[in-house]
């Protein structure tokens, strides 16, 4: 769930998996751990970070 919504507001912001996982200051392999559903409990540190990267907040990405 909280993959797809990642994935969802980063290709609304026109952006590829390097470039948020950069802007976030995570690994590239961190961010599409998560996007495919590997990683399904992230560190809410980790999503933190991608919220922030995204200009968005924690919440819109767990819950949509």
């Amino acid at each position: 769930m909280i993959g797809k919504n990642i994935k969802k507001l980063r290709l609304q912001k026109g952006l590829t998996q390097d470039q948020l996982a950069r802007r976030a200051n995570i690994p590239f392999t961190t961010l599409n751990k998560i996007e495919i559903g590997i990683a399904k409990q992230p560190r809410i540190g980790t999503v933190n970070k991608i919220a922030k990267a995204l200009n968005t907040k924690i919440d819109k990405l767990v819950n949509g």
